[in-house]
């Protein structure tokens, strides 16, 4: 059937569907002070409005992946437009910051549906040779989105207020939903007719819950640790659970016997958690410590995604003329040294050193991130896309909240409660040091892992 299917048309979808949920996730994340102001919401308050995003999506990632396999792809991606457009609809009016709250995991849950499929959807659409260049072009949207969410986002609440950014999410859903419906006229459903594993998906939904909410709170007392614990514990539960279930929504044979999936989503989660941590603490280095204002750390920052955005579709093509594994090896080998440079700036490390050091960031990570992916879904068999799509953009999700857990006991032991302030510059610093190193060691095991897949790879051995 996808012979039949617009290659160009499939693409542009999930380009605007790329763009629109991150573009999404980092304008609201301008928009929390006014939103803050207009319900008198607490810090808290203000974290579970993105954290609450991120939870409702890990929740719902896998379970949506199997969906797709099951019911069509094209299909979950639909209603997954409609939800989260429905959601941008609903937040726009929200009248209290509980029902922001609760608004946000519903688009949260709309996103799962989106996320969890259109990289599926590409692979069943584009042949091995084109496969490479189309998933480039499809991350460098997520990380446009990324660089305009804040600048635009910014643009809309100074001049309209927070509620405007919600009221853009409404015909921008609409013309995606418009478009897929249009011209994205293939189907693609090779589990067709298995049941759906409900009860691993619920134990599933409650092992990330404990775990996410418990890593989140580290810093609160015993009480987060038990619950980030019995989230690991539930997550081991999972995958004795599904190891004895004939139709499970996740196959762990294909963690167990397939070598090259099992060490690429590896690779994927110790990636993210070794490089989401990193804008976080430049945004409060240049501020707190470099004494530069919102608007000009901001633009410094950006250099990162734009650099992915700019170089991922290069990328991805390099993935189709060579080993896409080796590919993602070397974006990964870049993230260490750009980690490294990071891991040594001081009080009086120039702005240009750490301009530098985002844009080698960025470029490793368009490096891995598309080929990384590209080997992912060329690892396993059709019925299993949504599977592994979901599983990937799982990893993604983890990998930031292990990077966010680091950074939160790295706080924790060397600030306790205090403030970033001139008088804790030095505790400042000890902690980012601490966590940056954290990270480049975790990058450097990612790198392992990645080489490790290298002569195993299949070439695209279910997917040519």
């Amino acid at each position: 059937m996808t012979q039949h299917v617009s290659r160009t048309a499939t693409l542009f979808v999930v380009c605007t569907a790329h763009f629109l949920m991150p573009f999404m996730m980092s304008a609201v994340g301008v928009a929390l002070p006014a939103i803050g102001r207009d319900f008198s919401a607490s810090a808290m308050q203000l974290g579970l409005v993105e954290t609450t995003y991120v939870l409702s999506a890990s929740i719902f990632l896998l379970a949506m992946g199997r969906m797709g396999d099951i019911y069509g792809r094209r299909r979950i991606f639909q209603y997954g437009i409609v939800v989260f457009t429905l959601a941008g609809g609903l937040l726009s009016q929200a009248w209290s910051i509980e029902s922001l709250i609760v608004m946000r995991f519903l688009q949260g849950m709309g996103g799962s549906m989106v996320m969890a499929t259109t990289f599926a959807i590409v692979v069943s659409v584009f042949p091995a040779e084109e496969r490479g260049k189309a998933l480039g072009i499809a991350v460098a949207s997520v990380y446009a989105g990324i660089s305009c969410g804040p600048f635009f986002g910014g643009a809309l609440v100074t001049a309209f207020g927070w509620r405007s950014i919600f009221y853009l999410a409404v015909p921008l859903g609409m013309i995606t939903f418009a478009v897929s419906c249009a011209k994205l006229r293939g189907e693609w459903a090779e589990a067709k007719g298995e049941p759906f594993d409900w009860r691993g998906s619920l134990v599933y939904a409650a092992a990330i819950l404990l775990l996410i909410c418990g890593a989140s709170n580290l810093d609160k007392g015993l009480w987060a640790w038990l619950l980030a614990l019995c989230g690991t514990g539930g997550l081991i539960h999972f995958l004795i659970l599904e190891s004895h279930t004939e139709f499970p929504v996740l196959n762990v044979n294909l963690l167990r016997s397939n070598r090259v999936f099992a060490f690429s989503n590896l690779a994927a989660m110790l990636n993210y958690s070794a490089t989401f941590g990193v804008t976080f603490f430049l945004s409060l280095y240049l501020q707190y410590v470099k004494g530069l204002n919102p608007r000009e750390a901001g633009t410094i920052l950006i250099i990162q995604p734009i650099v992915q955005a700019a170089f991922s579709p290069l990328c991805g093509r390099l993935a189709d003329r060579f080993s896409a594994a080796t590919v993602a090896t070397i974006g990964m080998g870049l993230c260490a040294a750009g980690l490294a440079i990071a891991a040594s700036i001081t009080v009086t490390t120039s702005i240009m050193l750490i301009m530098v050091m985002l844009a080698t960031l960025g470029l490793g990570f368009a490096l891995f991130s598309s080929p990384n992916i590209s080997v992912i879904m060329g690892s396993v068999p059709p019925r299993y896309l949504g599977v592994a799509s979901g599983l990937n953009s799982t990893m993604r999700t983890l990998g930031m909240m292990g990077s966010m857990t680091i950074i939160t006991i790295s706080f924790s032991i060397f600030m306790a409660d205090h403030a970033v302030t001139p008088q804790t510059q030095p505790q400042f610093l000890t902690s980012m040091h601490t966590a940056l190193v954290t990270f480049s060691a975790l990058c450097i095991v990612g790198i392992f892992f990645s080489i490790a897949r290298i002569k195993k790879q299949p070439d695209q051995k279910y997917l040519s």
